[in-house]
């Protein structure tokens, strides 16, 4: 049973290693956990607060060398009256016997055309990453077909992204991958340079702050080089208590065209509290369609502490306005 599991993940690597593992981060419902600016460069320093957000992703508990995914990122303003914004993203990603790591670092720019009564801003961002790759197949036994060697190599990658935020409405459109640089052992014959992922997204937030205040959201992805479409259809609900804020999510998503796992579809709800600078959330995910290789579901943990909170201008929604620090 270990051979066949140990196999399982070996083939589920290199297919992740084939079709998406040059794709720096990957996309799952993190943004949803307030850290927007892990999917969109636009988002760095786009709000009252710095945030530091950390984050830890389990796939199949229980099963050895299961995907994994741990990120840590940094964003805020250069200033209370500056209209530049940077970040920085650290991540590891693994899946089997491959893994990579990374570090991403962006310049976002703000322009503000509202004033204290009304929030209305346009941003811009671009984010730039240079990832180690690499391949550790020396603890696969068993297998005098698999070399037992580590191979290793970097590339580096762009995104840019625009966001428009007006009172409770929000809107980002980003373009991942824009380029890779060109490595050692890339076959064309397995590997594509076109990765590049088109992604828009919006949600409108509203309701009464002294009884619930909901947002949905929805947000569309299209992978260029394969025509795959991944579409994500969330609500939020918030309740607030004195320096306490309770809120959780519901989203579903559903690869369609062009998706290694089919029709692959993805159910995940999500529930998190903000405590004055503080934020945690809990995030679970079950995969349900053509293909799904556990019956375990998907386990990530967030935490987040916001600093260098300024004054806010204007009413907006939960990613402007970031906590309950007024």
């Amino acid at each position: 049973m270990r051979k066949r599991i140990a196999t399982l993940i070996f083939l589920f690597s290199c297919v992740i290693c084939k079709i998406k593992a040059q794709e720096t981060l990957p996309i799952y419902a993190d943004y949803l956990s307030d850290n927007v600016y892990l999917l969109h460069p636009a988002a760095a320093g786009i709000g009252s607060c710095g945030k530091i957000r950390l984050t830890a992703r389990q796939q199949w508990l229980g099963v050895q060398d299961a995907p994994s995914l741990q990120t840590a990122s940094f964003h805020s303003k250069l200033g209370e009256y500056s209209n530049t914004g940077v970040g920085v993203i650290l991540f590891n990603d693994k899946n089997g016997y491959h893994s990579q790591k990374g570090v991403q670092g962006t310049y976002a720019y703000h322009i503000n055309m509202g004033n204290e009564n009304v929030f209305n801003q346009l941003s811009f961002g671009l984010s730039f990453s240079v990832v180690q790759n690499e391949r550790d197949q020396r603890n696969f036994v068993n297998d005098p077909t698999v070399s037992q060697v580590i191979e290793s190599d970097f590339y580096f990658n762009a995104d840019f992204g625009m966001a428009y935020h007006k009172n409770g409405l929000s809107s980002y459109f980003t373009v991942k991958n824009l380029f890779l640089s060109a490595k050692n052992n890339l076959n064309p014959d397995f590997e594509s340079f076109n990765l590049r992922n088109y992604i828009l997204g919006g949600g409108y937030f509203f309701g009464d702050r002294e009884k619930l205040q909901f947002e949905p959201s929805v947000m569309f992805q299209y992978k260029e080089q394969t025509g795959e479409k991944i579409a994500d259809v969330n609500f939020k609900v918030y309740k607030t208590l004195n320096s306490t804020q309770l809120w959780a999510a519901l989203s579903y998503r559903k690869n369609f065209d062009g998706s290694v796992f089919g029709d692959a579809q993805y159910l995940t709800p999500i529930v998190g509290v903000n405590y004055k600078k503080w934020m945690f959330a809990y995030t679970y995910t079950q995969q349900t369609g053509d293909i799904v290789f556990s019956n375990g579901g998907f386990h990530q943990l967030s935490l987040g502490i916001n600093l260098f909170c300024i004054k806010r201008r204007a009413a907006a929604c939960p990613n402007i306005n970031g906590s309950l620090t007024y």
